[in-house]
């Protein structure tokens, strides 16, 4: 069984090919990793980054992907603005969103992540407006969920990374760059 941690930059598809159209340019896993038969357990959008996990194993892929697994998996999020205690409160009982209420979810405020490697390009910035990092774990995966339950409370996202998939974490997993996974 192989199974390989990912740090996947922001522009880059979760997926071996483009198939969305012809003579595309984006970029896929393709360029990043040459270790054959493995699929992307889950997916992780094109403008976010962070930690996807690769395996050839059908098992593991579904026990991380499948909601009824209830995989955890942490988000560093930058947001616009500051939070305020009645946001987080809301996130974390679970937020309203056009295809159901989220579970709960755990949310703190954290600092801006140690050691974290520049976005290309970078994230638009205004000087009128604050923002701030929050650490968002959540066991269900929704499209896009954690975008929209940060715009529900107001507090739009900046950027995502995702941080952590079950034991697993980015902890030495340069941006671009794969290792083997280790089991815990």
């Amino acid at each position: 069984m192989t199974t390989i941690l990912f740090n996947k930059p922001f522009n880059v598809l979760s997926q071996f090919t483009d198939a969305g159209s012809v003579g595309s340019s984006r970029k896929t896993l393709s360029q990043f990793i040459d270790v054959p038969k493995v699929y992307a357990a889950g997916r992780l959008d094109k403008d976010s980054e962070g930690l996807l996990v690769l395996t050839d194993d059908g098992r593991l892929q579904n026990r991380i992907a499948s909601p009824k697994f209830q995989t955890e998996k942490t988000y560093w999020v930058q947001v616009e603005g500051e939070p305020s205690g009645a946001a987080i409160n809301q996130l974390r009982g679970g937020v309203k969103l056009s295809d159901g209420k989220t579970a709960p979810a755990i949310v703190e405020d954290m600092d801006e992540p140690e050691d974290l490697w520049d976005r290309n390009p970078p994230i638009r910035v205004r000087k009128s407006v604050s923002d701030a990092w929050l650490s968002i774990t959540i066991s269900e995966g929704k499209n896009r969920q954690i975008r929209r339950m940060t715009a529900a409370v107001g507090l739009p996202t900046l950027r995502l990374i995702r941080y952590r998939i079950g034991n697993w974490t980015l902890d030495g997993i340069e941006t671009g760059t794969w290792k083997h996974a280790e089991y815990k």
